[in-house]
């Protein structure tokens, strides 16, 4: 017997009626318990300390006790890492639970169950049922996110979760884990040195803190400068220290091979040391690595805005990228790329609290650059930020879609052009949200 019409539409009303129900405890939420992704890291967005997340932890039935981990902090590449890692281990049959942040477009990318070569977001009704039946109080919304990742992924039974901090490490959420099987931290670079620290060291000790005694610790890149404090972490917790760049590659498999967008769908110019530092984890892990699911990370674990490529005509690139550290990197590939011929247009946006000036330097001076302001009071108004770029060649745009808009039909009037989109997360997310709408 087929469904009646009148039922049809019973159950289509339902559904919208359920999804109307999800978008509005979500945007209680956002509001009641405002993010560092939307405020910055001020007021009640920010609450150092995990003496909080530890109690709602046990109210929740202590989930961050109930599966294994890793854990992953970081300046940048921890998100690529994780992603990596979680791909990797996936492919050896464990099914995985990923924690990142921030999100792009959808709130459940934070949490992700990866096994069977793909990946699965929370469902909207478990989200929809955590929010409305737990005692939230006057926590922060990393922390609430924290706790429901948690809570799936010991709901789910997950093998091995891989959780990325949000910031720092010995003051973020995530550092409740009590014993993980592994802990990375993949680049030191200054960013948030306001919380963090105004030197590399200062945040190198910040990162540190996600150490646990007896539990190895793998750190991406030995310097002067870092070493040390990274020594004296191991040496008061009795762990073992490794760098990742002391383990040998993988037969089959170069860190220079992700470089290459024909090789991987992560072919970011930062992600050789990335999977280097992959490769000494699942070293470390006893894993075995499966160079297919390293080829196919981005798809498998469903990471995204790492030099990804959003278009084919005209080719555009969208990167997450948003520090010194990171941009240097990108921007001299594009450098590259203009040097080959191809003429370069640049969307570009960033945060008030970015540093405009160390960035500058830096930027490849024979793009074409259109400058937004993605939305939200952490943005810097293009007036301001075209002020700091003099002696480019800047179009100020009212909206990130309208930046978008401008460099697409300016590029495609030329022969191999390459647009890129970048600066902010927030940039990446409204013209991913915009280009496939």
């Amino acid at each position: 017997m087929f469904p009646s019409v009148e039922y049809d539409k019973n159950l289509q009303n339902q559904m919208k009626h359920s999804e109307n129900n999800y978008e509005q405890v979500l945007d209680e939420i956002f509001s009641r318990h405002p993010s560092v992704q939307n405020l910055g890291f001020k007021g009640d967005a920010y609450k150092p300390g995990i003496a909080a997340m530890q109690a709602f932890d046990r109210r929740l039935g202590s989930p961050s006790e109930k599966f294994r981990a890793i854990h992953v902090a970081g300046t940048n590449g921890k998100g690529s890492v994780s992603s990596m890692l979680a791909a990797a281990l996936s492919a050896n049959g464990l099914k995985v639970g990923l924690y990142t942040s921030p999100h792009l477009v959808d709130f459940r990318e934070r949490m992700r169950v990866v096994e069977d070569g793909s990946n699965r977001l929370v469902p909207k009704e478990y989200v929809y049922d955590f929010l409305t039946n737990t005692e939230l109080g006057t926590l922060s919304f990393f922390e609430i996110t924290t706790g429901l990742a948690f809570k799936w992924f010991a709901d789910e039974q997950v093998d091995l979760a891989v959780i990325e901090t949000g910031l720092g490490g010995r003051l973020d959420s995530t550092n409740i884990l009590p014993s993980p099987e592994l802990c990375i931290i993949t680049s030191i670079g200054l960013d948030h040195c306001a919380l963090l620290g105004d030197t590399r060291a200062r945040i190198a000790a910040e990162k540190a803190g996600i150490f646990k005694a007896g539990v190895p610790a793998l750190v991406a890149g030995a310097d002067e400068e870092t070493e040390d404090v990274f020594e004296a972490a191991v040496a008061r917790l009795h762990c073992p220290l490794f760098h990742s760049e002391d383990f040998p590659g993988i037969e089959g498999i170069s860190a220079e091979a992700l470089g290459n967008p024909e090789y991987s769908d992560l072919n970011g110019p930062y992600q050789a040391m990335n999977l280097q530092t992959v490769l000494a984890a699942l070293e470390l892990l006893g894993e075995e690595v499966q160079p297919e699911a390293l080829r196919h990370a981005a798809k498998i674990s469903g990471l995204r805005g790492r030099w990804e490529k959003l278009l084919d005509e005209p080719e555009t690139i969208c990167d997450i990228g948003h520090n010194p550290a990171a941009l240097a990197i990108n921007f001299a590939r594009l450098e590259e790329m203009a040097a080959e011929g191809r003429p370069l247009y640049i969307v570009y946006g960033i945060m008030a609290d970015k540093d405009l000036a160390g960035i500058r330097p830096l930027m490849p001076s024979g793009a074409h650059w259109y400058l937004v302001a993605p939305k939200g009071e952490r943005a810097l108004p293009v007036s301001r930020l075209a002020s700091g770029m003099e002696g480019l060649d800047c179009k100020l745009a009212d909206s990130v879609a309208d930046g978008v808009r401008m460099a697409l039909k300016d590029a495609s009037k030329e022969k191999n052009a390459l647009v890129y989109v970048g600066g902010s997360n927030f940039v990446v997310s409204e013209c991913i949200s915009y280009l496939e709408k």
